[in-house]
């Protein structure tokens, strides 16, 4: 392989998870599976929606919040970045909003030094009723309203990752708004019902229409809260194809972003360049 095509390439991994009421316990998952992905070669790694707290109860993450740029949750974050020399799209984290009863669900982005180079906070948020499941995050959770590009310079070669979380993927809008990036990154965590009939559809469709690689890192089994989650944490390239797929349980996928068949699907079928709206 040239130098070249080696510098088109990123090694990235997926982090899937089967969070616990505890942050402690849920900081030492991440930490583990991490470095296993660092090991195994992954320049970056995502963590999933919620990796650090799965509450018993919706509240739980109230209390649990940090201000942004400190608290114990941050700063064992950008450890685990330097530790593992490796750029970290933290899943999210519950960051005070304006609404003391409230939170931020936000995703931080840590280089290897350990620095926050990026911040997202979910823009929309789930709510989902039947006569059994009822999810209603409005109640604890606080809007954000910035769309989250992150640009980053990798051995020399410049990547583009646009930034949103789990219920952000039903709103096509928000990628179009985006642009052209690399890669969608998207931390999630898809309840089963859900997920059984429309994650993978989503997002293959995102990856499709916006000619980009998409790359997804997923809750995966049965909460302490007896909640379920979909898993499927997913690694699909701009032609819509599954490259690598985690159905449940704590683990990660890796895989290879390239940048050569970014050109290839868009030289080939250049969608982006017919858009008329």
């Amino acid at each position: 392989m040239s130098t070249n095509n080696h510098l088109a390439e990123l090694k990235i991994a997926s982090i899937q998870m089967v969070s616990t009421p505890k942050v402690l316990e849920n900081l030492e998952t991440a930490s583990r599976l991490i470095s296993a992905a660092a090991k195994a070669g992954a320049q970056l790694a995502v963590l999933p929606e919620y990796f650090c707290l799965m509450g018993l109860k919706d509240t739980d993450k109230v209390e649990a919040r940090e201000s942004y740029r400190n608290g114990p949750i941050q700063e064992r974050l950008s450890a685990i970045a330097k530790e593992n020399n490796i750029h970290l799209i933290a899943g999210t984290i519950p960051l005070k909003a304006s609404d003391p009863q409230k939170v931020l669900n936000t995703t931080l982005v840590f280089d290897p030094q350990g620095k926050n180079i990026g911040r997202y906070d979910k823009i929309h948020l789930f709510g989902f009723q039947t006569e059994t499941e009822r999810y209603q995050e409005s109640e604890t959770i606080e809007a954000g309203n910035e769309p989250g590009l992150l640009k980053m310079n990798i051995d020399g070669q410049e990547w583009i990752f646009g930034l949103s979380i789990c219920y952000d993927l039903r709103f096509p809008e928000l990628y179009r708004a985006l642009g052209q990036v690399d890669c969608h990154v998207i931390p999630a965590a898809f309840t089963y019902t859900t997920g059984k009939d429309h994650w993978e559809i989503l997002l293959r469709a995102r990856a499709i229409e916006n000619q980009c690689y998409v790359l997804a890192s997923a809750q995966g089994g049965i909460h302490l809260n007896q909640r379920r989650t979909w898993g499927h944490s997913m690694l699909i390239d701009p032609w819509g194809e599954v490259l690598a797929d985690l159905p449940d349980g704590e683990g990660f996928i890796s895989g290879v972003l390239c940048k050569d068949k970014l050109n290839d699907v868009r030289s080939k079928l250049p969608a982006l360049v017919h858009r008329k709206l």
